[in-house]
């Protein structure tokens, strides 16, 4: 059975950890390891992953050296889906068979210039923030903060994925075998101009979302999101939380969830399933091959 595993930013960087490389390197080591049981269980795998926290980061970075000369954000995201891929690429090497080939490949993505979430940023990227820093923030940078659990991050618009550029070279690549990394962070978001041609966007396209759309693109059997809770709660957050071991995609409405958190992947899950897929499952990054057996996780069916 095919599966795309998308990684949520835990996989990269547990919360509340230093962005440094070592602590990367070890989250992604203990993520391939999580993968190759998977692997090892028999089933055909692409692989997405988050990048929030190393855009943001790199976005600081970039305007501490010269406010004038930073990047936007699509080639920040072109540059931490290089760096990420290649973390992936040689953990889960080191990890499943020699004979498995394993490519991380940079991924346009188009959206739509009219998409309204241009007009309402809502996708957190970057460190975390306090109030009294987050508000210190938005004075100097004009940035628009959302909360983030008890903390703040800055939020950019999150359109939705319209094509994949490079989809037939992901194809190409899984009918040879290849277990490929592609659409990091979303992938990096286009913009087709009426020559035809195309340039990038300031916004990050939703993981979950893009990673949802891939796998119907590739007519994948499973979505697995992977993240650092280990299920869907329902009242999330208050004395009456429960979590959801098995779900209708009929029977949950993604619009009760966090937005830019859960809500994303709840709808994702709903939009695969309904649309084809056999099953889609949200938990912790460690149960992986417990939630592809429904023994962990919530898993949402048709």
């Amino acid at each position: 059975m095919r599966v795309v595993i998308a990684l949520g930013g835990n996989a990269i960087l547990k919360r509340g950890q230093p962005l440094s490389a070592e602590n990367q390197r070890q989250n992604v080591k203990r993520a391939a390891i999580a993968i190759g049981k998977v692997v090892d269980a028999g089933y055909e795998i692409v692989i997405t992953h988050g990048n929030g926290p190393q855009v943001g980061l790199m976005a600081l970075q970039d305007m501490a050296y010269d406010e004038a000369l930073a990047s936007p954000i699509d080639v920040l995201g072109a540059e931490t889906e290089g760096m990420i891929g290649y973390l992936i690429e040689q953990e889960l090497g080191n990890v499943i068979p020699v004979k498995n080939e394993v490519a991380a490949l940079l991924t346009q993505v188009e959206v739509d210039a009219d998409d309204p979430a241009f007009q309402n940023p809502t996708k957190p990227i970057g460190p975390m923030y306090g109030r009294k820093e987050a508000t210190a923030v938005t004075a100097r940078r004009g940035w628009v903060m959302v909360p983030d659990g008890s903390h703040f991050r800055r939020a950019v618009p999150s359109p939705l994925p319209k094509r994949i550029l490079e989809i037939g070279v992901i194809r190409l690549l899984i009918k040879h075998g290849v277990t490929v990394i592609c659409a990091g962070g979303g992938g990096i978001p286009v913009l087709r101009r009426v020559d035809g041609s195309y340039i990038g966007v300031e916004a990050v396209i939703d993981k979950d979302y893009a990673s949802g759309f891939l796998a119907r693109q590739i007519s994948a059997d499973i979505l697995l999101m992977l993240t650092d809770v280990d299920g869907v709660y329902n009242g999330w957050g208050t004395v009456q939380q429960r979590r959801l071991e098995q779900a209708r995609a009929n029977d949950l409405n993604p619009e009760s969830f966090a937005a830019g958190s859960m809500g994303p992947k709840v709808r994702a899950a709903v939009d695969f399933v309904s649309a084809g897929g056999t099953m889609a499952g949200i938990g912790k990054l460690e149960d992986a091959l417990k939630i592809l057996k429904r023994r962990a996780g919530t898993v949402i069916e048709p």
